[in-house]
């Protein structure tokens, strides 16, 4: 299977998603070993467990076996993006306002190139992010353009 195929398992996949009030968060094909992975990350504002999981992997394998256009071997996992889900978007920051995020950018911006802490807003391509700094909490404002990458933080 190619990436070629991901159309189509998008297509079985979508009412299936709908019917569950579930979004697609990415669809991958990947090569590992002598293995294929077909793996499916299915997300929904409060996350999704392991019997939402189970419930899509089960539909979709009976829609993959009977539409049969898939001649290799391959595994097919489905899960939540997790966590420390990554936000790939400025949608899917602004989507995040609030939570606690870590950001690495291209440059850096006050000395650093990693931030992490809460994300205050995304305004105009500006990100700001509040952090702790020894004892003062402290704002950094990000051209969203300087942002190699963003995902979901855990603080414990």
């Amino acid at each position: 299977m190619s990436k070629e195929y991901l159309p189509e398992v998008e297509r079985l996949l979508k009412p299936i998603l709908e019917e569950r009030n579930l979004s697609l968060f990415d669809l991958q094909f990947v090569r590992e070993g002598k293995d294929h992975f077909l793996r499916v990350y299915i997300d929904k504002p409060g996350g999704v467990d392991l019997d939402e999981c189970t419930i899509v992997s089960e539909k979709l394998s009976e829609k993959l076996d009977e539409e049969d256009f898939i001649k290799s071997s391959y595994y097919l996992e489905v899960s939540s993006p997790g966590a420390e889900r990554p936000l790939q978007t400025k949608q899917d920051l602004i989507d995040h306002i609030g939570s606690n995020v870590y950001v690495t950018l291209y440059q850096h911006i006050d000395g650093d190139n990693k931030y992490e802490g809460k994300l205050v807003s995304v305004e105009d391509d500006i990100v700001t992010i509040e952090y702790k700094y020894k004892h003062t909490k402290k704002q950094v404002k990000i051209p969203y353009d300087k942002i190699a990458k963003a995902r979901l933080a855990v603080i414990l």
